[in-house]
């Protein structure tokens, strides 16, 4: 049962949406070729600067000049795992904030290897994922196939909650109610539309917001879920204007860059759980 209502998220949304745009903050993304473009143009749109940068020779040198560090391995490669480690190791020892995205973790043995290793040796602020890839990382159950979730955990709150506490991380269960838990506080976010779910690329942008956000708000339960609501919120306002996939695409990166506080303060749906 949700508990009574007593923060005005609408508001911290705006908020947090107003410290980006005067901000500008540096994001630094290591991430797959499918959607890089994709999130790119997220960052940009929600007033973030993007940056894509998987040298091993400089990804260290970059997470010093960026404000959060993702970390995507959609398409996975022993260069890219390395790249990450180091521009992991460098974020945790600058205090730069590490939003991961464990992509088709519990498809394959390399993938979910790689999602543990990073959970044992690398402190993550968030780790947001379909409900499929965090059972699977869990090891609570879980079923991929390729990138796509196909039989999701029993019970979300307690998985997103327990594997939260045990890495002294947030975690993001994201799907048709998002679950947020930093392992004590859940958040449920309402906000969102089918369409996300058909394009390639939706979840990772959401990850992306995630990262924008954790820019600006050191609290990172509060930026994920307010990051989640206002991204739920533009596909809403895209869904409006899309006759399909590819109209709603172009559409979703629109209503990012025109999201205000002013919809955030009448349109976020999150409860506290």
């Amino acid at each position: 049962m949700a508990k009574a209502q007593t923060t005005n998220w609408g508001v911290i949304c705006g908020a947090q949406l107003t410290r980006i745009r005067n901000r500008h903050p540096l994001v630094h993304h290591i991430t797959n070729l499918v959607v890089m473009n994709d999130t790119a143009n997220a960052t940009l749109a929600l007033g973030a600067t993007p940056v894509m940068a998987h040298a091993q020779a400089e990804v260290a040198e970059m997470v010093g000049l960026a404000s959060a560090l993702v970390l995507n391995p959609g398409t996975l490669t022993p260069n890219w795992i390395t790249a990450m480690a180091i521009a992991g190791r460098r974020a945790n020892k600058l205090g730069v904030p590490i939003v991961y995205d464990p992509v088709g973790v519990g498809a394959t043995k390399l993938r979910t290897t790689t999602g543990r290793q990073f959970l044992k040796t690398l402190r993550l602020a968030v780790i947001r994922g379909n409900s499929g890839e965090i059972g699977a990382l869990a090891g609570v159950g879980g079923v991929v196939r390729g990138v796509d979730s196909v039989e999701a955990v029993k019970n979300p709150i307690s998985v997103a909650k327990n594997l939260a506490q045990r890495y002294a991380t947030v975690v993001a269960i994201t799907g048709r109610r998002d679950i947020v838990s930093d392992g004590r506080r859940v958040l449920g976010i309402d906000n969102g539309h089918a369409l996300l779910q058909t394009i390639t690329g939706s979840g990772c942008m959401a990850t992306t917001a995630i990262a924008v956000f954790c820019t600006v708000e050191a609290d990172h339960l509060v930026a994920t879920a307010a990051a989640l609501a206002c991204y739920g919120l533009a596909a809403e306002r895209a869904a409006h204007l899309a006759k399909g996939p590819g109209s709603f695409r172009g559409a979703l990166i629109d209503a990012l860059f025109q999201l205000t506080p002013s919809q955030t303060k009448s349109g976020v749906r999150i409860v506290e759980l």
